[in-house]
């Protein structure tokens, strides 16, 4: 039963590790097929696609080669399109392109009109020189509308891996494993970019809610290859439909307790201005939510100290339990510099992880995936039932498995070095509580 539940808890959650982490180009892991992804290009052949408003696949301007679906230079081939059409869905490949080689990948395309971008938002390919570029019109960018932040771009003609996932009107784009924008389509927010935009003289544009899948022919080589797609059922959804509840409110501390060694009290070590959580790290302890939790999605981003650039040791504890004391029974999110996505079991807290990373109550994390100290990081914990995933600024890190059921507070520690904390959220799940909960 617990395989099962974790089976369908990585399929709810969209976990994706296929080509990041080195699987046969154009296949699908066992694990993948599971989940419900489909091939949209194996390697080998055109079937599934055609021509924008055409029939067939076109005859010119198209080759695959070597495993590469490639659109020529010059070669007049126009876009092309899946057969099927999509609404809610989780889509990804990998691609390559030279110095200043434009392409694009279009979704939620009709064909009404002259162009698939009359109709269709576009996931921005460029062969760009500047890797780190927050133009809406680089790699990565939802064109002409919203920017790419936090990208890191692998350099042109090498391999880049795209992910666009669309959801009841949600979208994200992610580069190489890092989400990169999150928008929402007919949103004011929405509008008013489109208003501005080119966009606007189309009246079809962003309006479709099911469309094909589009590669553009921009006049210049690229190459994709690895296109899957998993459609989203409606079960999981939640993760698309705003019910966050932000657990810091950006301006006190609000909704939080302490913990402290030495009696020591929060507003001595905890501070708040401009909607950051500041923490001095002495004395050792911790906060804790007033609200007890036990399934949830938290997300919350952390850096260290941006001035002296000197990392530390820090970490989020959850489903805690029994005496608050240094340190509780509890789940260990570790956030300690270059450990980020490290498991701790505090006190013996029942759980199961990979015992080929697990030394005593610490199980490492698969990779490094932090950002350089003093720069913003992400974390998103999956904490349902009695399975956790932890996610570092995009890619999964840990699994854990037959965790105890039990609800408790969510901890930031204190831990003898300064940290900052910013937009602490959470999207409760089912089984949480005012109270405190134990085996």
């Amino acid at each position: 039963m617990t395989s099962l539940r974790f089976l369908v808890f990585f399929v709810a959650i969209g976990v994706f590790l296929p080509t990041l982490q080195g699987s046969e180009p154009n296949t699908l892991t066992p694990g993948e097929t599971n989940a419900g992804w489909q091939m949209l290009f194996d390697g080998n052949s055109n079937d599934g696609w055609r021509g924008y408003r055409n029939k067939s696949f076109p005859e010119k301007g198209w080759t695959i080669t070597d495993g590469w679906l490639q659109v020529q230079a010059g070669g007049g081939g126009g876009d092309i399109v899946t057969a099927s059409q999509y609404d809610d869905f989780e889509l990804e490949m990998e691609w390559k392109a030279g110095d200043g080689a434009n392409s694009g990948i279009m979704y939620l395309a009709n064909e009404n009109n002259g162009a698939s971008y009359f109709s269709a938002p576009e996931y921005q390919i460029y062969g760009d020189k500047d890797l780190t570029s927050t133009s809406n019109s680089s790699s990565g960018g939802l064109y002409a509308l919203y920017s790419p932040m936090n990208k890191k771009l692998n350099p042109s003609g090498e391999v880049n891996h795209a992910r666009i996932v669309h959801c009841a009107g949600n979208v994200e784009h992610w580069v190489n494993g890092v989400m990169v924008l999150r928008a929402q389509i007919g949103s004011i927010d929405w509008n008013k970019r489109v208003a501005a935009s080119k966009f606007n003289a189309w009246s079809d544009f962003g309006t479709e809610k099911k469309g094909h899948i589009v590669l553009q022919d921009h006049g210049n080589d690229v190459w994709f290859r690895s296109i899957k797609i998993r459609e989203i059922p409606a079960l999981e959804r939640w993760r698309f439909d705003g019910e966050y509840a932000q657990i810091f409110n950006g301006y006190d501390m609000n909704g939080w307790s302490a913990h402290l060694n030495n009696d020591g009290k929060m507003d001595n070590v905890w501070s708040v201005a401009n909607g950051i959580l500041s923490c001095k790290g002495n004395p050792a302890g911790y906060i804790y939510t007033n609200d007890y939790y036990q399934d949830f999605v938290l997300e919350l981003d952390w850096r260290w100290d941006p001035v002296m650039k000197k990392g530390g040791n820090s970490g989020v504890l959850f489903r805690q339990i029994g005496e608050h004391k240094v340190w509780p029974k509890s789940i260990e999110a570790q956030l300690m510099s270059g450990s980020a996505g490290d498991f701790w079991c505090i006190g013996d807290f029942p759980m199961k992880t990979d015992s080929a990373r697990t030394r005593g109550n610490n199980t490492k994390h698969l990779e490094n995936n932090e950002n350089e100290v003093g720069e913003w990081n992400h974390y998103e914990i999956h904490c349902i039932g009695g399975d956790v995933v932890l996610m570092v600024n995009g890619s999964v890190l840990n699994t854990a498995t037959e965790c105890a059921e039990v609800p408790g507070p969510i901890c930031l520690q204190s831990e003898g070095a300064p940290i900052q904390f910013r937009k602490i959220r959470v999207h409760p799940m089912a089984r949480n509580s005012r109270g405190p909960g134990g085996l």
